[in-house]
């Protein structure tokens, strides 16, 4: 299959997944902590139904390819290509009822990330990239996705969804980010990097991320013209410490602060 045949099943995804989602949001729903720490890790019953929805979408269609996915685990992981899946991405902003939360879906061919789609059914949009081009669907219309120009950090807005969801070391070193930055803003989880993408933020720092939580990010950075790594600067899809940037020199400038 062509990737474009790929967008098309993605789209069919994304649609019933956001059906399976929305009856859900803002409503009186049983929530559960899957952290075997103090830290809290909700899961709803719409992650886990999105989830299978999807993964029943996939196996019909798709049987011999795996999946990866945040609530039911992986299947045919060495597969050539796989499917990763966060169902809802941004878990705390649905339970509280705020619509900063997206479904992941990523598609990984020999182990590289070679489309991506964040899906916001309530809003309406659609943000997915195939590393060489990246595109916005919603109410405002449809248009490519470009990161916008930033010369240095002193000029960048930068976003992490929270500074307490590191640990004390890299907390302190995500502080000369901040420290440098224009401006720092918290919050987000998924819609920070497709905000970069679609060029109103400039930098997006993160640690101890899924591999769920980014591949379906990191087509549609680079296919808007970002740069996505770790913080030792290898490639992100497997998670960890991870940051964003819309323009190369920002993040040049920013990976010298965090390993300096």
């Amino acid at each position: 299959m062509t990737v474009i045949d790929f967008s098309a099943f993605i789209g069919r995804l994304a649609t019933a997944s956001g059906e399976t989602i929305l009856p859900f949001f803002r409503t009186s729903l049983s929530i559960d902590d899957k952290s075997k720490t103090k830290d809290f890790d909700p899961v709803t019953e719409a992650d886990r139904a999105a989830e299978a929805v999807m993964r029943r979408l996939i196996k019909a269609n798709f049987p011999q390819h795996g999946i990866v996915g945040e609530e039911f685990g992986n299947e045919r992981e060495d597969a050539d290509y796989v499917w990763v899946l966060d169902p809802i991405d941004g878990t705390k902003s649905f339970i509280g009822g705020f619509p900063i939360w997206g479904t992941l879906i990523a598609l990984l061919h020999k182990g590289a990330p070679v489309f991506g789609m964040m899906h916001q059914p309530f809003i309406g949009e659609r943000f997915s990239g195939d590393n060489g081009s990246a595109n916005y669907k919603g109410p405002s219309g449809e248009r490519r996705l470009q990161v916008r120009r930033c010369a240095s950090l002193s000029e960048a807005t930068t976003y992490t969804t929270s500074p307490l969801l590191m640990n004390e070391r890299d907390r302190a070193i995500f502080g000369r980010i901040e420290k440098g930055a224009r401006l720092s803003r918290y919050g987000g989880d998924c819609y920070s990097y497709c905000m970069l993408a679609a060029g109103h933020v400039d930098l997006v720092v993160e640690t101890e991320l899924k591999p769920y939580d980014i591949a379906a990010l990191i087509p549609i950075v680079t296919g808007a013209g970002g740069v996505v790594t770790t913080w030792e600067g290898k490639p992100a899809q497997g998670g960890g410490r991870i940051i964003a940037a819309g323009d190369a020199r920002v993040h040049e400038e920013a990976m010298k602060l965090l390993n300096g």
